[in-house]
């Protein structure tokens, strides 16, 4: 009877531990947004599932009992939780929070494959949608002047046009990705970031130092990559609108929507207006330059076998912008009655990413975008057009210890202007356009020795059509701590760029320069090194995270555009001698249980070149710049507050003459912004504050001689060098590129989000 006992035990023990249900639910944020391809797992019973475009989870077969629950979705904090399980069928939410610590963003711009900023071999720094809500502004190229060592700089007074600096080096220097593709390059650098609706863009990646293994050329100073929203994760519906006392009004809508069961699309559209010219400084232009600027984007994702990639996107930009005097009028546009900088720019984009149907994993990914420029600077036409292709194909394979990848890539530039730049030198009436024919191939090596070291070696070949084989190693190596804590990488490359013949500098749109080679230019190429050190240190309940980093880049062939030396020529030639671009950066991410978050960073450079000896400054570059983005949260009443700003030391600025009276170095200076955050409900919030606190702006005289924008009253010599005389006494001209900062005063905006999920 006894061992009748135990048979019967153990039968129905057999059967209740054979009895299985279900688990599901749906996974979101905090906001509401639902969560796609989050992964769910017991990792004790190796159960798990991912979530679908609507979040979604079902975990089958799981037997009765309590079972420990883990949810994992990137960027966000890992979630765990007993379940008890004993029925069919048990329903149970998620709700995940974002990731305090800066430092787990996964990146994909350092090696093209996603991994953790702190397991990339390559540092890079990644910035999320809510670091830019902090100072809501209209384009993502005002958006990065919160961010260390990497500042917008505008290059003329007038029609508030730039580039975007890293570490010092120029904006020739920097390529600017969408989703890994290299959309914005050569003329449209200038206006690329504008037009790039907020409410999609999921976050930016930045890689400071040469890149050119894995992007080729203008990757010589870093890269800044633009991550758009994936369509299942994005809500069904997003507005943020803001305006300003100026009477700027910034309008960004996102929605998405299914396409069948198979396809999800993401559309947005993005207006920029500002029609009010104001003219504080009293020099009769105007202070910020009108614009009036439509873009609209659209993503798409397919589903398909084996969860195989198939991403298709498009965007088209119209702008039209002007500066100038504030009677300036359409009628006045390309006279010289009344002064004015007018530019209509028209482009289009489109780039995707398709997965081959193979059992490996390979990628093509293209890119096409056309531009185009119809532009005047007073009575001088500027008239361009551009067409830029692009195909890549990447193969990614492991084998043990090594993680390779291999890409095989294709670019065609096609150029023209009405410049001397792409004028026919045997027939001074026809243009000649470029055609810059660029294939390439490129192979790396993650080597993971163990557990805390790596090594990343990488090696990329070029041809040219213009300058012939182009050849750019590197080499990267990772340590870290066994807790992570400490992450130590040393790297060590080589980066290169061509030339960019074409131009939007003042000087060189007379009509009558000549433009001249005094020799067959070069590649220029660059030798960097960096040391990063991160470090993670957790005090109680508040988290410090250190990254600094100490870099080199050693400059050979760089390519000068000299408009100096003779007024009727553009000279190009390599420098003979080198140039340095030096310092050290340091980042602190501080966050406190109480609500309190600082993010500072600091950079000291020294960005010089030296010929015959001589060891010259680089204009339009700062000593020492400081950033920092402050929020409190009051809990208690739901609102946040920001405070953020940037400090800028002294730069060395153009003179025209030496008689010029404008001073040759810029002074210290800063702007700052506070702003207010309340949330009125889990899918609207409600902002507020002031731009420019300071109210700081550049002197007053900073465009020469605005009383006489046409040099009407300027008489040259022999040379065609301006002369001193009483109607000009410091024997200027006209000049609008004395601009080192943004000459729009103080102001207050509020504005309106909405999200619907």
């Amino acid at each position: 009877m006894k061992h009748l006992l135990s048979i019967v035990f153990i039968l129905f023990s057999v059967c209740a531990i054979a009895q299985t249900g279900q688990i599901s639910g749906k996974i979101s944020d905090t906001q509401g947004a639902t969560l796609k391809a989050a992964s769910v797992h017991i990792r004790k019973l190796k159960i798990g599932a991912s979530s679908d475009d609507s979040g979604n989870y079902v975990l089958e077969k799981v037997p009765y009992g309590s079972w420990e629950v883990e949810v994992k979705y990137i960027g966000f904090n890992i979630y765990k939780e007993l379940i008890t399980i004993d029925s069919e069928s048990v329903s149970k939410d998620f709700i995940l929070e974002e990731k305090s610590d800066e430092l787990e963003e996964v990146v994909i711009s350092g090696t093209m494959k996603e991994v953790s900023k702190l397991e990339s071999p390559v540092p890079v720094e990644a910035y999320t949608s809510k670091f830019f809500k902090a100072n809501p502004t209209p384009s993502l190229f005002d958006a990065l002047q919160n961010i260390n060592g990497v500042r917008p700089q505008l290059n003329c007074n007038v029609c508030n046009t730039g580039d975007i600096h890293i570490n010092g080096l120029e904006g020739p220097y920097t390529m600017i990705l969408i989703d890994g593709m290299p959309i914005v390059s050569g003329l449209s650098t200038v206006y690329g970031l504008s037009g790039i609706p907020q409410a999609l863009i999921d976050r930016v990646e930045i890689v400071k130092g040469p890149a050119s293994t894995l992007y080729g050329s203008e990757a010589v100073g870093g890269l800044i990559n633009v991550i758009t929203k994936r369509p299942g994760n994005a809500p069904l519906l997003s507005v943020d609108a803001f305006g300003t006392s100026w009477g700027e009004v910034n309008t960004d809508i996102a929605a998405k929507f299914n396409a069948g069961k198979k396809a999800q699309s993401l559309v947005g559209v993005s207006y920029f207006n500002y029609s009010n010219p104001i003219d504080n400084n009293n020099d009769n232009f105007t202070d910020v330059t009108l614009q009036n600027r439509i873009s609209v984007f659209n993503k798409w994702n397919f589903d398909r076998k084996d969860n195989r990639i198939f991403t298709l996107a498009g965007r088209y930009v119209y702008e039209d912008r002007w500066g100038g005097e504030m009677n300036w009028e359409k009628k006045y546009r390309g006279g010289d009655e009344v002064y004015g900088e007018s530019i209509y720019t028209s482009r289009w984009e489109l780039f995707g990413t398709y997965q081959l149907p193979v059992k490996e994993k390979i990628l093509f990914q293209f890119s096409a975008n056309g531009h185009d420029q119809n532009s005047v600077y007073g009575d001088v036409p500027y008239m361009a057009d551009q067409k830029i292709g692009f195909g890549q194909l990447t193969w990614f394979k492991t084998l043990g210890k090594h993680d390779f990848l291999t890409g095989l890539t294709y670019r065609y530039t096609y150029y023209d202007d009405n410049t001397p730049a792409t004028a026919d030198v045997n027939d001074l009436d026809k243009n000649k356009p470029t055609h810059t024919k660029l294939p390439g191939l490129f192979v790396q090596d993650e080597i993971t020795i163990n557990d805390n070291n790596k090594v990343l070696l990488g090696m990329r070949y070029d041809y040219n059509s213009l300058h012939g084989s182009i050849l750019t190693p590197r080499i990267n190596y990772k340590w870290n701590s066994s807790d992570r804590n400490n992450v130590l990488r040393l790297s060590f490359g080589n980066g290169y760029r061509v030339a960019n013949v074409f131009t939007e500098d003042h000087a060189a749109l007379t009509g009558s320069r000549e433009v001249i080679f005094n020799n067959d230019l070069n590649p220029e190429t660059s030798w960097n090194g960096n040391v990063n050190f991160v470090k993670k240190i957790y005090a109680g309940s508040t988290f410090i995270g250190l990254d600094a980093t100490a870099f080199y880049t050693y400059f050979n062939n760089k390519i000068i555009a000299d408009y100096d030396t003779d007024p009727n020529k553009i000279i190009y030639d390599n420098l003979d001698g080198h140039a340095i671009s030096q310092g050290i950066s340091l980042n602190v991410d501080v966050v406190f249980p109480f609500g309190l978050k600082i993010l500072a960073g600091a950079t000291v450079m020294d960005v010089y070149s030296k010929e015959e000896g001589e060891k010259t400054r680089q204009l339009f570059t700062e000593k020492y710049t400081g950033v920092w983005n402050i929020g409190y949260t009051f809990k208690s009443i739901g609102v946040t507050v920001d405070y953020t700003g940037n400090l800028y030391g002294p730069m060395r600025l153009p003179l025209l003459s030496d008689t010029d009276p404008r001073s040759e170095k810029s002074p210290l200076w800063s702007i700052q912004n506070i702003q207010l955050t309340k949330k009125i409900a889990n899918n609207i919030e409600v902002y507020g504050g002031v731009k420019n606190l300071l109210n700081w702006t550049p002197p007053a005289n900073s465009i020469a001689r605005a009383n006489d924008p046409f040099d009407k009253n300027v008489q040259f010599d022999a040379n065609g060098q301006a002369m001193v005389t009483p109607d000009n006494p410091y024997g200027l001209t006209f000049d609008p590129a004395y601009v080192y900062g943004p000459n729009q005063g103080i102001r207050g905006f509020l504005g309106l989000r909405y999200n619907l999920f």
